[in-house]
Parts: structure tokens; sequence; C-alpha cells
């Protein structure tokens, strides 16, 4: 059983013109602090001047991450946003996000959103609980994003949940409800993807949409393990949440580039043959299927494909790519035995094939290595098997978009 309530305070653009200026993508879909400054620069209402601080122009000089300076910062641009012309706030709110990827033609993928509960999320205390998490969380990260909870007084990132919905009845009643009236307001992305958000405050509607949440047996964090666990560490009760049908989720390639180890290819290649199956390929290669890999060595192109005894059918993360390479190639063949390693670089769905050859070509990587997605299917059974997903496997796309909806706290900076 699912719980999810309204926003006590929600924090909304008032209209779509407002958040195409407002929203933005995740703190985390960034490859460096240039590409989110260059979109500030571009976008200066943008939330990223609150949710990545020490990126704001108003920082320059140096303001290191999570630093008191620049939590200092994010707490005044949040007041600044607060009080601006853009936002307002609207109390007791659940909201339909719906989001139209131009490359999934009759596909929506829509959720229904809200605070859910931090005594729901399963862990070792828990272990019947709901809401299933299936990634390590790096305290670290997640101190970091406890601290702009604490300085904002808001929950700006928004946690990716996804349910069974085996009766198609969640979507269905999320689809209707939507089909009734255009949506309060949206932005579109730099994919193309169009995300809108429906405000409800109606109290029965809200009744009824608690109570189809309600019965879902259980939910995957898809997105979002961090901005959970902040939570959690702040003692709170609530974080922000949307809960989608699973069905309507779809996942992209989790890349990787490689440093240089000093090894020659030859024998690299030589020792990967223990593990896999390797041909050379006519030119760039991004699998669609699993098990089979890619890898680049700036001379050709190969597909690997796993060897019988190279992981176990039976454990759901050896059987992910992310998880078969990781031990029989980079441990096993590289000595890079850490997924952690800074010798590793993990690219996601965002970065094309151009963008992982470069790397090698430009001299600043040794190799790439292309995966095919992780099915739905492969993500449910490692969260089923109670199992943490091997490190950067899953890239959830299209991801929910910063600033759309926002949930503050009793306490919060600002005058409205």
């Amino acid at each position: 059983m699912i719980s999810i309530r309204p926003i006590r305070r929600a924090l909304v653009p008032v209209d779509s013109a407002a958040a195409a200026r407002v929203s933005a993508p995740n703190y985390d879909e960034f490859q460096s602090d240039e590409e989110v400054r260059a979109l500030i620069r571009r976008t200066p209402e943008s939330v990223l001047r609150v949710t990545m601080p020490h990126c704001d122009p108003g920082a320059e000089g140096g303001v290191a991450a999570d630093s008191r300076p620049a939590l200092a910062l994010a707490a005044a641009n949040m007041r600044a946003l607060i009080d601006s012309d853009s936002v307002r706030v609207a109390p007791n709110l659940l909201y339909v996000y719906r989001i139209d990827d131009p490359n999934r033609a009759g596909v929506d993928q829509i959720g229904l959103g809200g605070m859910a509960r931090i005594r729901e999320i399963r862990t070792a205390v828990t272990p019947t609980a709901p809401i299933i998490r299936n990634e390590g969380v790096r305290e670290p990260k997640a101190r970091g994003r406890a601290r702009l909870i604490e300085a904002t007084s808001a929950f700006i990132g928004t946690v990716n949940c996804a349910v069974p919905d085996a009766s198609g009845e969640f979507a269905r009643a999320l689809e209707h409800l939507a089909s009734g009236r255009a949506p309060d307001h949206g932005a579109d992305d730099d994919r193309g993807c169009r995300h809108d958000i429906w405000l409800i405050d109606d109290p029965s509607t809200r009744a009824r949409l608690i109570a189809l949440a309600a019965s879902e047996p259980e939910a995957y964090v898809a997105d979002g393990n961090h901005r959970s666990a902040a939570a959690a560490m702040l003692d709170r009760e609530h974080f922000l949440c949307v809960f989608f049908p699973m069905d309507r989720m779809s996942l992209a390639p989790y890349n990787r580039l490689v440093r240089d180890v000093g090894m020659e290819d030859r024998t690299v290649l030589t020792r990967l043959r223990e593990s896999f199956a390797i041909d050379e390929v006519p030119g760039a290669h991004q699998p669609a299927r699993t098990h089979h890999i890619g890898l680049y060595t700036g001379r050709a192109w190969y597909r690997l494909r796993p060897l019988p005894g190279s992981y176990d059918e039976r454990n759901a993360v050896e059987c992910i790519d992310a998880d078969i390479v990781q031990r029989n190639f980079f441990d096993a063949v590289l000595g890079i035995a850490e997924p952690g390693d800074r010798r590793l670089n993990f690219v996601g769905g965002d970065r094309d094939l151009d963008f992982l050859q470069a790397g090698v070509d430009s001299g600043e990587y040794r190799y790439a290595v292309t995966l095919a997605p992780v099915t739905l299917g492969q993500f449910a059974a490692v969260c089923r098997q109670n199992r943490i997903m091997p490190p950067k496997s899953t890239w959830f796309q299209p991801k929910i978009r910063s600033g759309l909806v926002m949930a503050l706290e009793e306490e919060t900076p600002g005058s409205k």
C-alpha cells in the first residue's frame, strides 16, 4: 500500500511562460559545472541558482559546493524566487505530471505527484515497507542534498517512483483527468519533450487518486534515491515524489568511458576472450539487446557477448550488463575494482556515440563501452530480490524536470 498526501504549501510557476524561465534539468544531469553556469546565463531565473548555488553568477571567484557561502546563496536565491512574480504558493495540492516524448509516439509518461512517506521506504528496520530502493546511498551526496533542504526550507528535487499498475486503472484515471482540461503550466526540455502539470485542489478528486495510489502494493525508486535519503537524514516525514505506472517509463543507455591503464589493446582483447565472445563490427555500436556490449578502442569497434559462466542467471544483479562489464572487464582485466574509481566516467543517455568517440579520439579516454538499456523487467527483478542495482546502470529518460512543482516547508524564507 502506497501513501501519498497533498503538498501543504506548493510553490508553482504562475503559467507556462514562467515555467520555461524557472524550471531546469536536475542537478545530476550535467557533465560539468560549466554546463550549469551556461544554462543559468541563458535563463537567469532558473531554479539551478538554488539547487547548484556554487554555479550562480554571484558565486564567481570560487565558492565550493555545499559550503556555507554556497548554502547562504541558495537560501537568498530561494527567497528571491519566492518573492518573484514568476511563482505562486498554492495550498494542499496533488498534481498530475505528464511527459510527451517525441521519441515514444503514443506513449505518454503520466504520474501522480505529492508527498510520499519516509517510513514507507524499505530498509533493514522496515523490511516489508512498500517503497523499494535499488541503489546504494552515498552519505556525502545525501548529506549535501539534506543541507540544501535545510538552507532553503524546501523540497525542490523530486523522487521518481515506478508502480506496477497491473490493472492499468491508475494510468487511466490520470489520463481521464488530464484529458478533461488544459494543463495549468508546462515547459519543454532540450530533448523536445513536453512536461505538463495539472494541479489538483478538489478534495473529492484528491481522495480518489489517493485511494488509487493506496491500491498499489509497492513502488520502485527509479530516480532520486539520494533525495529521499536526504529527507530521511533530516527526520522529515515526507519527500516530494511522483508515482508513474511502470509500463509508461523507459530507460536509455548508460555508457562508460575508461582512462588509459597502460595496457596494450592486444593484451586487453586476449584477456577479454576469457569471458566474452568478441566480434569486430564495421561502425559505431550502441547495443539495443541485453548482453550485447560495445567496445571502442580508437582503432575499431567490437561487440562483446558474455560467455556462459560469466554471470549467475539466478541473481538479478549479475544478469545486468553493467555488472558483467564491471566484474569481467574493468576489474578482472583492467584492475579497476571499484565503480567509483576516477578512471571511469559514466555517460548518461543524453549523450550520443559521437560524444563517446570524441572522448577516445581526443586521447582523454582510452576506451568507450556501450551498453543496452536495462529493461524494466530487469529493474523490477532487482527490486523484488531486495538487491542493489549496479552503480550507474539505470538512466530513466525522460526525467522529471526540476522546478515545475516544489514543496515549501512550514518555515520558509520569503514573504509569500
